[in-house]
């Protein structure tokens, strides 16, 4: 071996050394990182990790068993539950069911006057259709006057009923938006391909007679007449014939994850079929293709598996369909789990960027991603995986079941090792910087 050659040699060894990179090795990930401080464990099922914004520095976990636990600063938990409708919901399987507790939302003006809204899975109210699988409620209860820990849980007032076909696609995540009205989102009704028992011929998220499918809004502070609820001036279709008034939004399958950001965009993660994930801006009036298009692409009913290379670019009304600004295909999972506008301290990479996650790529065992977007002007935004520090795959190695928020902008994962609402594995992680 000539001097030269050695030489070359030594510094590759040299240079291989100092980027950590050993013979047969991966190469170092350019993936963004982060790790997950555990906060707190032992819950079934958790769905939503919020705070009532009253000041306290209590967090609220919604359980879909139908518990509401309050999660103290320390991640202690109290004992007792703030809420409790297991009695009032319909049973749970334990295999694995998208029923139950699936929502809970703080009055704007919550510290001063106590009223909280649930949304929940009831069995199947006396007239409705046979053959239905359950009624969606949306609820409103009042804190209890003699402790602050505790909902009154006689106080309650349903104010919206929705009977549904199937088991599946119920939607879930209530909020209040900054202009003061809460959003409702409700999936199509279950089943696949918007079709079958309980859907109409076209799909329930283009018919505008029913409010599966869809994003509702409604006014909490003021009653009119023949209703528990109003109905905001502005909405978009509101005096249209043969169009519910409290629509917001059309063209959704299964819409169960959504949030505001401080600019007032309404992120909505829907959940797709065989083949497509997206995640919707959703704006007043706007119709977002289901089931014309599974995200940008568009769907058969006949042949669910295959994207057909042509359809309408208009709903049953004529609107333009509205595209997704993300989407993934199933070659990474199978739910798009939704998500928050990073707006913390603790991410400073992660500024501005639309946070979410995906369910797992297997139904067997959990194997979460966590993903993050970034914004772009036109088209669909880029999106990349997040690496979890100290896991060998970098992925979280569990289901994730969905994410929360604190008054700071920090975000939360919530994840199990059950496919189902069973057993004692869910647990709360904060994200963190490595």
């Amino acid at each position: 071996m000539n001097k030269e050659y050695f030489l070359i040699l030594v510094t590759i060894a040299l240079l291989i050394s100092s980027i950590g990179l050993t013979c047969g090795a991966d190469t170092l990930s350019t993936r963004p990182g982060v790790k997950l401080e555990p906060v707190a464990e032992g819950f079934t099922a958790p769905m939503e990790f919020i705070s009532a914004g009253d000041g306290t520095g209590r967090m609220f976990l919604v359980e879909q068993t139908g518990l509401v636990k309050i999660v103290n600063a320390d991640g202690s938990v109290q004992a007792e539950p703030f809420l409790d409708v297991r009695g009032r919901m319909v049973e749970l399987m334990t295999r694995y069911d998208e029923r139950g507790l699936l929502g809970l939302a703080f009055h704007p003006d919550f510290a001063e006057n106590g009223r909280i809204f649930v949304f929940y899975s009831a069995p199947l109210r006396d007239g409705a259709a046979e053959g239905w699988n359950c009624t969606s409620h949306l609820s409103e209860f009042s804190v209890s006057l003699s402790d602050p820990n505790k909902v009154d849980m006689t106080s309650e007032m349903v104010l919206l009923q929705v009977d549904k076909p199937q088991f599946n696609h119920n939607g879930g995540t209530i909020a209040f938006g900054p202009d003061g009205y809460l959003y409702i989102p409700l999936g199509d009704g279950g089943n696949a391909d918007d079709a079958g028992l309980g859907h109409a011929p076209d799909g329930n998220g283009q018919n505008t007679a029913t409010f599966l499918g869809k994003i509702l809004r409604i006014d909490v502070d003021r009653v009119d007449q023949g209703m528990a609820y109003g109905i905001p001036d502005d909405n978009p279709f509101l005096g249209q014939e043969g169009i519910l008034p409290e629509i917001y939004a059309l063209g959704l399958r299964n819409p169960w994850r959504i949030s505001f950001d401080s600019d007032f965009s309404l992120f909505v993660s829907d959940a797709g079929q065989n083949l497509w994930e997206e995640v919707d801006i959703v704006a007043s009036g706007g119709n977002y293709g289901w089931n014309i298009r599974e995200g940008t692409h568009c769907f058969d009913v006949k042949n669910p598996d295959v994207s057909p290379a042509n359809c309408s670019d208009r709903g049953a009304g004529g609107e333009m369909l509205i595209d997704p600004v993300i989407e993934y295909g199933h070659d990474l999972g199978t739910v798009v789990v939704g998500g928050y506008v990073y707006r913390g301290q603790a991410l400073p990479q992660m500024q501005g960027k639309y946070i979410f996650a995906d369910w797992s790529n297997d139904f067997a065992q959990g194997n979460g991603t966590l993903l993050a977007a970034t914004p772009s002007s036109k088209g669909l935004w880029s999106w990349e995986e997040i690496e979890i520090a100290e896991s060998p795959s970098g992925r979280v190695d569990s289901f994730i079941r969905s994410m929360g928020i604190d008054d700071d902008g920090e975000i939360y994962l919530l994840t199990s090792d059950e496919l189902g609402p069973t057993g004692s594995t869910g647990k709360i992680f904060k994200i963190e910087a490595e």
